[in-house]
């Protein structure tokens, strides 16, 4: 989460919220290691953002193809 919150440049608490939020709607999951947790996507939280990028690349296309 510091590594997240770090890229980011956000608080940890607010990466901390999101996180919870996202394990609580099974779209991520972690796993702990010692004392680090490693966080990632559920395939559902997969199959939810590559609809996302889908539609973003869609959205996109007419705006470059006019430039």
């Amino acid at each position: 989460m510091c590594d997240l919150a770090w890229i980011s440049g956000r608080s940890q608490n607010l990466v901390s919220h999101h996180l919870r939020a996202l394990k609580q709607e099974g779209l991520a999951a972690s796993r702990r290691e010692g004392k680090i947790v490693f966080y990632s996507l559920s395939d559902v939280g997969v199959e939810l953002l590559d609809g996302v990028l889908e539609a973003t690349d869609a959205s996109q296309a007419p705006i470059e193809a006019a430039r």
